[in-house]
């Protein structure tokens, strides 16, 4: 008999989301294998903290299906987009990363061989085994998100979740976070989902990418979908698609409306 092929970790089909009355995604549709780093692109209000959040199931769509491979979405892993850390909070780096496996319980976790090795190949998965014994509120944004990224790694996820995980972070820095991220993704065999206003720093690292306009969204290689044509048909109006010096520009038209205007520039 043959082997049936496996099932994405995440698929979502005909996603139809709204608040109070007002759309906000409209027949949104994409699919994420495991070792794929995928891109979710959009200006501000485009709806891609929505998607997250109705992947989550904490946002109930109103029409379509969010499938899991595994059949249980609590096999996801998620940095939310704001995270405030106290610089006086007396917690080291490994223990918010334990708090990934027990911070929804009561009183102080007991230690075991196993927690400790789980913490530990966390931490030894985003590179931050030597700043682990310090407290997390005196390391620098991006000691931080990599922190961040192991507490949402530590119960080995099918799918991980980011809501702009590279907002606020140096250029250089988040080149690196988005790196390391594409390095999880194809040494842990996990589907990971990344939203962003740009794709800048992550087209070097993006199997696929997700643009979010218009209530809708066109999804597939950067190739494919950062074409005059596709996303003139996505905006509703003409979107130019140029090369300057080696870099792509897209940009809409000057006189295409207030509240449209996205550049983008890729490398």
């Amino acid at each position: 008999m043959r082997d049936l092929p496996e099932a994405p970790p995440l698929a979502v089909e005909d996603l139809t989301i709204s608040h109070r009355g007002r759309p906000i995604l409209d027949g949104v549709s994409f699919a994420l294998n495991r070792g794929e780093l995928c891109g979710l692109i959009g200006a501000n209000g485009s709806g891609k903290t929505t998607l997250l959040r109705a992947i989550l199931g904490l946002a109930r769509p109103d029409g379509g299906q969010i499938r899991f491979g595994g059949g249980r979405r609590g096999r996801i892993g998620y940095l939310p987009q704001k995270v405030h850390v106290d610089a006086y909070m007396p917690l080291r780096a490994r223990d918010v990363v334990a708090l990934g496996l027990d911070g929804h319980r009561i009183g102080l976790p007991l230690p075991s061989a196993q927690r400790q090795a789980r913490v530990a190949a966390a931490l030894d998965a985003v590179s931050a085994e030597g700043f682990a014994d310090q407290r997390v509120g005196t390391l620098s944004g991006g000691q931080q998100q990599r922190v961040f990224i192991a507490h949402a790694l530590v119960r080995a996820p099918d799918v991980l979740l980011l809501d702009e995980p590279l907002a606020s972070l140096d250029p250089s820095i988040a080149a690196e976070i988005a790196a390391l991220l594409r390095r999880i993704s194809q040494q842990m065999g996990i589907a990971v989902l990344l939203s962003a206003h740009e794709v800048n720093t992550l087209v070097p690292v993006m199997d696929k990418v997700i643009y979010l306009a218009n209530r809708h969204a066109v999804a597939g290689p950067v190739a494919e979908v950062i074409r005059s044509d596709v996303l003139s048909r996505l905006y509703g109006h003409h979107i130019d698609v140029l090369n300057v010096h080696g870099r792509i520009l897209v940009v809409t038209a000057p006189d295409a409306g207030a509240g449209t205007a996205h550049v983008t520039l890729l490398p």
